[in-house]
């Protein structure tokens, strides 16, 4: 199958990685994530990846319950790390080699994020997952997908949730919602789409990164959606 990319950053979403168990890391899906992804390594497609926290810890829940925010958000910084390392592992055994990357310094569990090192990596044939968000509190990991797709200079952004794409409303909530084909980074914000939040949306538009938004709780769809199939939404 031909690729339409040469280099992506995959964002995951944390909760996505509980499957069928409600917390923490479910081995099978795990192990389905670590396929499709290996899958389109082999490729010849780099990937990036960020992954999420929310599996774990979430900052904006743990501040609604009293923590302060700062450290609700590095509580979060340290989920996305476990989840990164459970994925670089996962990868590993599946046979695809993975470097695990931290935004703050966090050695010997990764290595200090810079640009050049995951970009190294991916050269060299590697996964570079980059763990720990932006490292700065008030930021989410979509901001933090935004900006390292941006400086690893990844054609486009995936976004794998558990919808099929970006709909006017919430298609779980409600059944007259319609999907969209494509959409344009502006329209997302005038019709306040929750797609990801709106630093990383102006992040995006700003450094013209598309954002292709798709299921990958489905195994073979990030095949799909790298060769090209309209299966997502794609922001630009």
């Amino acid at each position: 199958m031909r690729s339409k990319y040469n280099r992506v950053l995959l964002k995951l979403s944390g909760e996505s990685l509980m499957g069928e168990q409600g917390y923490g890391i479910d081995t099978k899906r795990l192990g389905e994530y670590a396929s499709q992804i290996k899958e389109i390594a082999s490729q010849g497609v780099q990937v990036a990846i960020v992954i999420g926290g929310g599996n774990i810890f979430r900052g904006l829940s743990g501040a609604s319950k009293g923590f302060d925010r700062v450290k609700g958000d590095q509580m979060g910084m340290l989920a996305t790390v476990i989840n990164s390392l459970a994925l670089s592992s996962a990868l590993e055994a599946a046979g695809q080699p993975a470097k695990v990357f931290t935004a703050i310094n966090m050695f010997p569990i990764g290595e200090h994020y810079s640009k050049w090192k995951a970009i190294e990596a991916l050269n060299a044939g590697a996964v570079s997952i980059i763990a720990g968000g932006t490292g700065n509190p008030f930021f989410t990991t979509d901001t933090g997908s935004a900006l390292r797709g941006i400086e690893v200079e990844a054609d486009v952004m995936l976004k794998g949730t558990r919808v099929d794409g970006i709909y006017t409303a919430d298609p779980e909530k409600d059944p007259t919602a319609t999907k969209f084909t494509e959409i344009t980074y502006d329209e997302v914000y005038t019709r306040g789409l929750k797609v990801m939040d709106l630093t990383a949306t102006a992040l995006c538009k700003e450094n013209n990164l598309p954002i292709v938004v798709f299921d990958m709780d489905t195994p073979g769809n990030l095949a799909k959606v790298i060769a090209g199939e309209p299966i997502g939404t794609l922001v630009y």
